[in-house]
């Protein structure tokens, strides 16, 4: 007899009646949820969403026949034979007074056109309430994003269990008693002021508007709803658009597979930038004799000093005049950066257009400078740079180990999963120098020392060797070279390698058993692990651990690097890398150079590009003198700016094509205005290897254009003769020469929104594992490599004692040409901090809110400190999005040898109290145009 499996019996029907029909429920669905299936209405208030339901506001009450009392009809599930009756005289009768004594406390003012009390009120004909109203709360209007209106609440709880079950925040709770009952954030404190991330679970819960976005907004006549896709970070929510006059009133999030209606502050309020004022409307041309130097800049608001207005078409030609003439000279003098931030269909456009246009291979973009080592260590060991198992994942494991990286900033919704699994009893093992949100959900939380990472690894490898917790079963069936990682093992015992990485040996003797022995290890990382020189030795050690142990090719197990934008990985897929064509087909293979050759009908280099840092060493060098750059920033992203911004400085013509005047912009030749995220349509890829689309909900403003209009219209100049005229045609080119996601079709993604890949044939499903038999590499095994002990580029001194460590903030994303020009974004964090552990701020005499200055070898910034008693001793953390205080101004352009990514985790610097005020006029700003002509 077959064992019935849990899910299996959860899946099982139940027949039971409801008003006097027999129909058909499941075991884990409660009787509203059946009933709303058969078109059954029953009124409720504190149920809904994807938050669970506790039947606290009873306006759901129902008759179950031989029961003395109402139940609760949202957390009651049905049973064999039971009768179930929502409209008997008694149910109804019991309904309409909870909606009447709670309309009695609501004020008159609305706050949201959605209010569920009034709705159902009036569905059930109830008219005014004959009680009277008690003494309402005052309004908090504290915070930028989110208008908290208390007369409004019902006591719900919607938004606790939002705040604490979902997002597991915990800011919100429940407090005094009785008719004083309310909602409270922290201890009571104004909204403004509390630790609330402004994710916006709790407004999205909220039934009534007692919480809403603020201004106003839940109360505008939406004129438009459109789906569509995040623009952010890789997790890749899906949202909707509520628009009304070609302006983003507010935004939901959407039941997608890697959100469930979850979103992050950015998300659901970072879309006003696409109104702003310093949007790019028409094509601009750099006047005669401006000069360029590496601290030149423009006031993105008025440039007319600098730029003047031109036509499409004579930017357009110019655009490509320039480049055909540094072409027809030297072909290998021209290099491409495209973007991240755009869809699959621009990053494939703009890779072919390189490669057939300039017919070079120099085209890259910011994996590079992210996971370009991760990328070239999973390659080498397991055949694919793509993640093995979706972020969810977590909740089907029994260990996650997270390690060099802060998702509860960098990748908010995802980290929710983390944080639920932790409450479901998963174990979360937490490894990085500094400690983040995640460490107090952390079954361990390894602080090690900056730069120690493959020590610590290193030393896991080696328990599980030495302790006999190898899978040799796995090792044998399904990898090679063990031998070798075992004999390098033996130098690195947890007793060798505790005095170096700072973890005692028997807490790294336990951890490491404890991934091994569990049913399901899974592993997740950011750029604490690939940003260094020895960023690949580290995700080879990440390899390694997952392959002796067999924790791969199953849920709940894998090797996950954190994508970091929202394309990355589809602009990775898509070709827009040096050495690859589309699908990770090298260049310098005979096979993927015909293949190519054939499929676009033109001769193709053989010779692999070169990477963002080598490029901007060759404009330095003066052998790359033309660039085309689509919305990049490389004069803030790029390690080492005054070097990087020297170089752009010395092109004889620079291409930008943006939706803003970005610092890179301040050196162009020509400007092409182009359109923001919901201005066009386009499918991306996130983290999880999920092709999604998004979809225009915003007309662009002025003469901008669409990227991939920009695109062809170049190519055509440039002799190509293109005619793709939509997103979808070229997707559709995509997919003959992509193997990965030749069964994806547009008409699937318009449908579905959504798609794995690996979906090779129409109609697959897609796999969400990958790895479950063979590896996709010549042997179909996974490979180990060895790893030693590499030192940092540049190591702390006398001179330079402290460690920089550099990364994102949660308001704040990529180099801030974005979040920066959102409202409530800047509102929440306007100015460039220092984060700092109080001892070393009390070593200079600092106090937190005061101008520290940071000095590394390649220059300096001045900042406001922060306290921060999760930053190690010895080290600063900066963001990288503050023009006026550039972090990358000060980090080390070192390579790792193998991802060629820089090394922005780590380089020498000294602290001083004091030094300019950020902000203040003249301060971080370059030499403007007449400084510059005063000076000639």
């Amino acid at each position: 007899m077959e064992r019935v499996t849990t899910q299996q019996l959860a899946m099982m029907p139940i027949e039971f009646k409801l008003n006097g029909e027999t129909v058909v429920g499941r075991p884990d669905e409660p009787i509203i949820t059946t009933a709303k299936k058969h078109g059954v209405a029953i009124p409720h208030l504190c149920h809904g969403g994807n938050q669970r339901s506790d039947g606290n506001c009873r306006a759901c009450v129902v008759e179950i026949k031989g029961e003395r009392v109402l139940a609760p009809s949202c957390c009651r599930y049905p049973a064999p034979g039971m009768e179930v009756t929502t409209n008997s005289p008694r149910a109804l009768a019991s309904q309409k007074m909870v909606l009447e004594l709670l309309l009695s406390d609501m004020t008159e003012k609305s706050y949201t056109r959605e209010n569920k009390v009034a709705s159902w009120a009036e569905k059930l004909g109830v008219g005014s309430p004959r009680f009277p109203s008690r003494e309402q709360p005052k309004a908090d209007l504290s915070h930028p994003a989110i208008a908290v209106n208390l007369d409004a609440c019902i006591q719900c709880t919607r938004c606790v269990r939002a705040c604490r079950e979902v997002q597991v925040n915990d800011v919100i709770g429940y407090a005094y008693r009785g008719d004083r009952s309310v909602p409270v954030f922290d201890f009571d404190d104004p909204m403004g002021e509390s630790t609330c991330v402004a994710c916006g679970e709790c407004v999205q819960a909220c039934p009534t508007g007692a919480l809403m976005p603020a201004r106003e907004a839940g109360l505008q006549e939406i004129e438009n709803k459109v789906d569509s896709v995040c623009p952010f970070c890789g997790v890749g929510c899906l949202l909707t658009y509520h628009v009304k006059q070609n302006v983003i009133q507010f935004v939901t999030g959407r039941d997608g597979p890697s959100n469930h209606n979850r979103l992050c502050v950015k998300g659901r309020y970072g879309f006003d930038y696409a109104h702003h004022p310093h949007r790019l409307t028409k094509p601009l041309i750099r006047k005669t004799g401006i000069p360029k130097t590496a601290d030149f800049t423009v006031d993105p608001g008025n440039c007319s000093a600098v730029f003047r207005e031109a036509s499409w078409e004579e930017a357009l030609e110019f655009a490509s005049s320039g480049l055909r003439k540094i072409r027809d000279q030297d072909r290998y003098a021209l290099a491409g950066f495209g973007s991240a931030k755009g869809s699959n269909e621009e990053a494939y456009l703009f890779q072919k257009l390189v490669r057939t246009g300039f017919v070079t291979n120099n085209v890259d973009h910011c994996t590079r400078l992210c996971h370009a080592s991760s990328v070239a260590a999973l390659l080498e060991g397991v055949g694919s740079g793509a993640v093995s198992n979706q972020v969810s994942d977590v909740m089907e494991a029994e260990v996650v180990f997270l390690i060099g990286a802060n998702p509860t900033s960098n990748h908010p919704v995802a980290a929710t999963w983390m944080k639920n699994a932790a409450r479901n009893g998963v174990k979360l093992i937490v490894a990085d120098p500094r400690r983040g949100d995640l460490a107090r959900h952390a079954a361990h939380f390894l602080q090690f020392k900056p730069d120690t990472d493959v020590a610590l690894l290193n030393a896991m490898i080696h328990t599980i060797i030495d302790e006999g917790l190898v899978d040799q079963k796995f090792v044998a069936d399904r990898t090679s070279g063990f031998d070798a990682l075992k004999e390098n093992a033996k130098a690195f015992s947890p007793e060798k390698m505790a005095p170096i990485c700072g973890i005692p040996a028997e807490t790294i003797r336990e951890v490491a058993r404890l991934f091994a022995t569990s049913k399901g290890s899974m592993i997740l990382w950011g750029m604490g692990i690939s940003q260094h020189v020895h960023g690949t030795d580290n995700a080879r050690c990440l390899i390694a651990l997952t392959l002796m142990t067999g924790q791969i090719g199953r849920p709940g197990t894998g090797l996950h690097p954190l994508r970091g934008q929202n394309n990355v990985q589809g602009a990775s897929d898509s070709g827009l890398i040096p050495m690859m064509y589309p699908d990770y087909q090298r260049v310098n293979t005979d096979e993927a150079n015909q293949r190519f050759e054939k499929f676009w009908g033109t001769k193709l280099d053989k010779q692999p590009g070169l990477t963002v840092v080598e490029i901007m060493n060759a404009a330095y060098d003066g052998k790359i003198r033309g660039m085309y750059v689509m919305g990049e920033n490389p004069a803030m992203s790029d390690p080492d700016l005054e070097h990087a911004r020297a170089a752009m400085a010395k092109l004889e013509h620079l291409v930008v094509q943006d939706i803003f005047l970005t610092e890179t912009a301040y050196l162009a030749d020509v400007v092409l205005p182009a359109t923001a995220w919901p201005e066009k349509e386009g499918s991306v890829t996130n983290t999880d290897r999920m092709v999604q689309l998004g979809r225009p909900a915003l007309k662009a403003p002025g003469e901008a254009k669409e990227d991939l209009w920009i695109i062809v219209q170049l190519a055509r100049r440039l002799g190509l003769d293109w005619k793709y005229e939509k997103a979808r045609d070229v997707w559709d080119e995509m997919r003959g020469c992509m193997d990965s996601i030749r069964g994806i079709t547009w008409e699937r993604l318009e449908r579905d929104s959504s798609v794995t890949y690996p979906c090779e044939n129409e109609g697959d499903p897609g796999q969400p594992v990958v790895f479950q038999t063979h590896f996709p590499t010549a042997t179909g095994r996974g490979r180990f490599v060895p790893a030693d002990l590499i030192p940092a580029a540049e190591q702390p001194d006398g001179e330079y004692p402290m460690v920089l460590i550099t990364g994102r903030q949660l308001e704040h994303w990529h180099t801030g040409a974005i979040t920066r020009r959102s409202g409530v974004l800047d509102a929440i964090e306007p100015e460039p901090v220092a984060s700092l552990h109080p001892l070393d701020l009390a070593a200079i005499g600092a106090k937190p809110g005061e101008v520290v200055t940071v000095e590394s070898r390649r220059g300096k910034i001045s900042l406001f400190a922060r306290m921060d008693e999760g930053t190690p001793r010895g080290a600063v953390f900066i963001p990288f999005c503050y023009y006026e205080a550039a972090a990358n101004l000060l980090t080390n352009p070192a390579l790792d040898p193998f991802g060629k990514i820089p090394e922005f985790k780590y380089c020498a610097v000294k602290l001083t109290r004091g030094g300019p005020r950020p902000g203040d006029p003249g301060y971080g700003k370059g030499r403007s145009l007449k400084e510059l002509q005063g000076a000639a």
